[in-house]
């Protein structure tokens, strides 16, 4: 066979291996469909339930930190057949947490948080079990003023979720670590107005205000 023959048929069979591979690629299975959520019971069905900061909380944006000693949210696990869904978390609405004996992390800058519209916990059974706190449009405001007068203003496009987990106890705990909360900042020199989101860390003991011999338990 003549080398340009030769030539031509090496190219051929190249032509056909890179064919080849590319229609397998091309027809490779799709991803597997993420999991159906399990199933989730809170209990007890309709008691009221109170939420108390345990240490401290923490909301960073860029280089400021603030840090608040005192945190209260109250809300009722939905009375029956409300309190179970077969195939995702249960919903339990909230009063907008309150936070005070705030300080920042800027030296002469005092911060005042302020806090208001519709809040909502949801329970998803598992392992973890995990917990999303919903914050509506604008439903978290951090002010500061003294030496540097900033706006932080939680969930500014709509309201957000921020991401935690749930332990069974007596009592019960509800932990954030971590949790990225989208934020807008305004305000002039130190002001953080380049942060578009911030990280909120918290851990919260809860108990049954309905009657406090029981727990606010999550199950399958």
């Amino acid at each position: 066979m003549s080398r340009r023959r030769t030539a031509l048929a090496l190219g051929l069979a190249a032509a056909g291996v890179l064919s080849v591979a590319s229609a397998t690629a091309t027809a490779s299975p799709a991803a597997a469909p993420a999991p159906l959520a399990g199933s989730t019971t809170v209990t007890p069905a309709g008691h009221a339930f109170k939420a108390t900061l345990s240490g401290k909380a923490t909301l960073k944006a860029g280089s400021v930190t603030v840090t608040c000693t005192v945190s209260v949210s109250t809300g009722t696990v939905p009375a029956a057949p409300g309190n179970q869904n077969a195939a995702g978390p249960v919903s339990s609405p909230l009063t907008p947490p309150t936070y005070t004996s705030c300080t920042s992390s800027m030296p002469g800058v005092t911060p005042t948080v302020t806090t208001s519209g519709s809040w909502s916990v949801s329970m998803q059974d598992g392992s973890p079990i995990t917990a999303t706190m919903t914050v509506p449009t604008g439903g978290l405001v951090v002010h500061t003023t003294g030496l540097a007068t900033c706006t932080v203003t939680a969930a500014p496009a709509g309201p957000a979720n921020v991401s935690g987990s749930w332990v069974n106890g007596a009592p019960p705990s509800l932990t954030f670590t971590n949790a990225s909360v989208p934020v807008t900042v305004t305000g002039g020199f130190g002001c953080p107005t380049s942060a578009t989101s911030s990280v909120f860390n918290a851990v919260y003991k809860v108990t049954d205000t309905t009657d406090p011999a029981q727990q606010i338990t999550v199950g399958p």
